[in-house]
């Protein structure tokens, strides 16, 4: 068997550790004499095993009593529509704050279910920075102010989001959360999918205020109702089992290697790492990221001839460095440097990145 290292933007790279502890446990989980997707989801033991990865989670970001914390599925996709049907009456305004593709789809998904309006956005300098605070457009008693911390395909990060007084804010953290400490009273809503620094694709985390939570916006469903899955405790329906399963074992995993403050330092030397690479290549190598938002998670980078990407792709995948095409939207490579990506890892894509500037000149 040969890894290699996984760039990938998601489903991306695992922790090893955690790879090889649900592998050992594949044929029997926990006594259960049954691996953990064979057996009941009303179990005792899958009920603890739900119980003690809500209180990992908890514990982790300090997640008070005010929040549900949700274990449900439908990736961020499906939550871009199921948000807005939860937490807004048809008649509402919402505010959305655009600074890449993931917060445009999500604007997208919303319009059917009630007024929307775009606070600002990043469009005209093709999402390489985060609107000025002092161009905000927002919306007096919006129903909710929605943003992305992190845009995978741009390589947009900002840490903070300005005070804007009642209105609750509704955050995608698909590719940050567990990435580092964040402060959650801060926000009425955390959603993310689990497949980026949390676990496997199949599962996503809902963090919702209590107060959102008590909203009765319009009739709905009650798989499709974020109230009644809390009372259930997320066993509504039949989850994602092993998805679920996953992600506990990498909340250990993080808690064990020191917990977010050591994810945070690590997070950060790694795309140091490789944007003074970048920025250190003379031209040959190009992030088009405002320096001030640049990501830690997702560095996008050109190549200063396109006819040198094939073959840049093709060496690379040979050494060993896996998924650095770029999203289509933007061109070029992206190497994402979630939890899992060890700092061997981008230190061996720095030194090949050097290696075929002196190649191919």
């Amino acid at each position: 068997m040969s890894r290699g290292y996984n760039f990938s933007a998601g489903p991306s790279a695992m922790p090893e550790p955690v790879l090889r502890r649900a592998q050992a446990e594949m044929l029997e989980w926990g006594g259960q004499s049954a691996s953990v997707m064979e057996i009941s989801h009303r179990g005792k033991a899958f009920v603890a095993m739900t119980e003690k990865v809500e209180a990992d989670l908890r514990r982790l970001l300090g997640i008070s009593s005010d929040y549900a914390v949700l274990f449900l599925q439908g990736g961020a996709t499906q939550h871009f529509a199921q948000i807005p049907q939860n937490i807004a009456a048809p008649d509402d305004t919402a505010d959305y704050l655009l600074t890449g593709h993931w917060g445009v789809k999500a604007l997208s998904e919303a319009k059917p279910y009630m007024r929307t309006n775009i606070v600002a956005s990043g469009e005209a300098g093709k999402y390489t920075s985060v609107p000025d605070r002092s161009e905000w457009q927002l919306t007096p008693g919006a129903a909710y102010l929605h943003v992305t911390p992190n845009e995978t395909i741009h390589g947009v990060e900002f840490e903070t989001v300005p005070d804007i007084g009642d209105v609750p804010v509704v955050a995608d953290f698909s590719s940050t959360l567990l990435s580092r400490p964040i402060d959650v009273s801060r926000f009425g809503l955390i959603y993310a999918g689990t497949q980026k620094n949390m676990g496997a694709s199949g599962l996503t985390v809902l963090i919702v205020r209590n107060d959102l939570l008590a909203r009765k916006p319009r009739p709905l469903a009650n798989i499709l109702s974020y109230s009644a899955h809390a009372k259930e405790h997320s066993l509504l329906n039949t989850p994602p089992s092993f998805p679920w399963y996953l992600t506990g074992l990498v909340l250990e995993w993080i808690d064990g290697e020191g917990g977010l403050t050591a994810m945070a330092a690590r997070n950060r030397a790694k795309s140091e790492l490789l944007y003074a690479a970048i920025d250190g290549s003379g031209g040959y190598y190009k992030n088009p990221v405002d320096v001030r938002y640049r990501s830690w998670m997702n560095v996008p980078f050109t190549l200063h001839d396109d006819a040198l990407d094939t073959p840049f792709l093709k060496e690379s995948e040979a050494a060993g460095l896996l998924a650095l095409k770029g999203h289509k939207a933007v061109g070029g490579m992206r190497a994402s440097l979630y939890n899992a990506m060890p700092l061997a890892g981008v230190q061996a894509l720095v030194d090949f990145m050097g290696d075929f500037k002196n190649r191919h000149g």
